[in-house]
């Protein structure tokens, strides 16, 4: 096997199942992120406040980011939480 084939199987890998697995069908924080995302943009082009909507959707997606990383079936999905958290951290402190 090649050193390329390897890196895929281990970072793509489920590590209970041996699928390969790079994303899923959304969970409950995945929605409600998508929830607060959709209503937000719907009334923010209206001048209503969002602060409330910004809250929710970025708490919604830290859940689902540090659910990813602490319980995330491959390295992939780990990663991918850690982006978001790190997204999720340089947006609040510039916001």
């Amino acid at each position: 096997m090649s050193a390329l084939r390897r890196a895929v199987d281990w970072t793509f890998r489920d590590r209970r199942t041996g699928a390969f697995v790079i994303g899923q069908w959304p969970n409950l924080p995945l929605w409600l992120f998508f929830g607060f995302s959709i209503v937000r943009w719907v009334l923010v082009p209206q001048g209503r406040p969002d602060f409330w909507l910004r809250i929710g959707a970025g708490a919604a997606l830290g859940w689902w980011a540090a659910d990813e990383v602490l319980r995330g079936v491959n390295p992939w999905r780990r990663i991918l939480g850690a982006v978001a958290l790190v997204w999720l951290a340089v947006s609040a402190t510039l916001a």
